[in-house]
């Protein structure tokens, strides 16, 4: 396939309410650490078929919105790893990113509208906070293809992405049940949202599963990054007589 850039984000807007990445490679991502290679999948999807020089015309730029620092493992690390990727394996390809967006909508939203309004052709929103911020830019760019992680609203430019993590998190399940010796196991977790949520219904399933006798108790941080609370999180929960600890945190 070859075209424009005018072409190219055609085809990604086309593409963009139903953007997504085989579950078997996605779980296969989260699980084994290789978030960022599904990312990267996604966006040379929605970004362009054949974003190369001999397209012609001016590069197609992606940015991406980033709930923390990228630091050098976690949650934004490895979008961070996509976008690379991205920039390795699609030479017409430019992309520009900005770390540690607070999800409050006022911040989010204008971040957003910052890289539509610079001509970002298609735009990572990474984190649950960023649904409604994103639908509002989106509404003003109808032009733009954006990709909202872990969300569940869409629209005719945007599209939403995320894995089946609840899958691997079951399996979790499975084996901290097997493991606890004191039948108490421990989940730290960041924020009663739905991905979260499903992921700790899923762990304590497994945990059941293994050991009926078991039981989860989970603490609530408030925060995707945090290290200090987290870890007053996890020794609260070993106080507690938890000795398997679990978490959904960056």
């Amino acid at each position: 396939m070859s075209g424009t850039p005018s072409d190219l984000a055609r085809i990604a807007h086309e593409r963009a309410a139903t953007a997504s990445v085989s579950r078997r490679t996605l779980v296969r991502g989260v699980a084994g650490g290789g978030l960022a290679l599904s990312l990267a999948n996604l966006g040379r999807g929605v970004a362009a078929q054949d974003a190369s020089p001999a397209a012609g015309g001016e590069p197609i730029k992606v940015a991406f919105v980033y709930v923390s620092t990228i630091g050098d493992m976690g949650w934004t690390w490895a979008h961070d790893q996509g976008r690379l990727d991205l920039e390795t394996n699609l030479p017409n390809v430019e992309t520009s990113y900005q770390e540690a967006v607070p999800e409050n909508p006022a911040d989010a939203e204008r971040v957003i509208r910052d890289f539509a309004q610079k001509g970002n052709r298609v735009i990572f929103t990474t984190s649950f906070g960023y649904m409604d911020p994103t639908i509002n830019v989106a509404k003003d760019f109808p032009d733009t293809t954006f990709i909202h992680v872990s969300g569940y609203k869409t629209a005719d430019n945007v599209g939403t992405a995320f894995g089946k993590i609840e899958e691997p998190r079951y399996v979790a399940g499975l084996v901290a049940g097997k493991m606890t010796e004191s039948n108490q196991l421990g989940y730290v977790a960041a924020f009663p949202i739905p991905e979260v949520i499903r992921g700790i219904n899923a762990y304590s399933l497994g945990v059941r599963k293994a050991n009926p006798e078991a039981t989860v108790r989970v603490v609530w941080t408030n925060t995707w990054f945090d290290p200090q609370k987290e870890r007053q999180a996890a020794e609260a929960l070993l106080d507690g007589g938890a000795d398997v600890i679990a978490q959904h945190q960056d």
